[in-house]
């Protein structure tokens, strides 16, 4: 259990010492749960405002006399919305150390501490009721809070879906575009097989890749496009042109190589030899002339 912090305003010196001396043989801490934090001699109301600030009792101690009550109420006005409770304390006439009757003054401390305690008791339902109202707001606002979190999680999360659905959404209307611009040269397309089989009736139809390659090696690229079994041209003409550059192409390299001469054999070259180094004489030649 939390002590309470009880401060004590005084109006002089004097008083101060009355107090303390009625203080002494009090057991406040284990009876009350308090303690007398400050004795303050001050009938100056900033410098009792400085001093008692954050108290969590405050005790007014004046004369029973009409100067101390109008000083008392004139204190409540000014500190009773700086503390937690103000309470009056009326010590008696003509008091000095000397003749102050100190039991006098302890049993009207411990009454007045008394009263402080019976007015918190009148104040606990209202007290319970704020306490009450309290929990049930603190509730609400930590509803309140995981509502807030759930909401910016899904905030967040939809702030996301937007974003791949914006890049969704830019990327099929790119793709509406290239259909659309597809749709307005249709006319220029060809499928490649009609397109040979125009052409070249008894032909197999070249490979598709093949017929890439060749737009490639004629410059033909951004002209012609080939792909997915179509040709994309500008120009059926330069289909047609593009299609008889690769049959003639194919026909190339499907014609043999014409053979090579044999060489003569060794046994030939030596005949060879030996003829031409036979000596011919005139009279052979003349025989051969008569056919003989």
């Amino acid at each position: 259990m939390a002590i309470v912090d009880v401060r004590i305003l005084v109006e002089g010196a004097s008083d101060v010492e009355v107090v303390s001396k009625a203080l002494q043989g009090l057991a406040l801490g284990s009876e009350y749960n308090i303690t007398i934090s400050a004795i303050i001699p001050t009938t100056n109301v900033e410098i009792a405002k400085s001093a008692a600030a954050g108290a969590d009792l405050l005790i007014i101690a004046t004369d029973a006399d009409r100067v101390g009550r109008d000083l008392a109420e004139r204190l409540y006005g000014e500190l009773s919305e700086m503390v937690g409770h103000v309470e009056r304390m009326k010590l008696p006439l003509g008091h000095d150390l000397e003749h102050v009757d100190v039991e006098l003054v302890k049993k009207e401390l411990k009454n007045t501490l008394v009263r402080a305690g019976l007015k918190s008791l009148q104040v606990l339902p209202e007290y319970m009721a704020l306490r009450n109202q309290l929990l049930d707001l603190k509730g609400r606002y930590d509803g309140l809070a995981e509502e807030y979190r759930r909401l910016k999680e899904e905030h967040e999360n939809l702030i996301q879906t937007n974003e791949e659905l914006r890049a969704e959404n830019e990327r099929l209307r790119e793709e509406n575009e290239s259909l659309k611009a597809l749709l307005e040269n249709s006319r220029n397309v060809y499928r490649i097989d009609e397109a040979w089989k125009s052409l070249f009736p008894a032909e197999p139809v070249p490979d598709e890749a093949y017929i890439g390659r060749a737009v490639e090696k004629l410059g033909l690229a951004g002209k012609v496009i080939v792909g997915q079994g179509y040709i994309f041209a500008e120009d059926r003409n330069l289909v047609d042109e593009l299609l008889r550059t690769v049959y003639l192409s194919l026909s190339i390299a499907e014609e043999p190589e014409p053979p090579r001469p044999e060489q003569p054999t060794s046994e030939v070259e030596e005949d060879l030899e030996v003829i031409e180094s036979t000596e011919v004489k005139p009279e052979d030649l003349e025989n051969l002339l008569k056919g003989q």
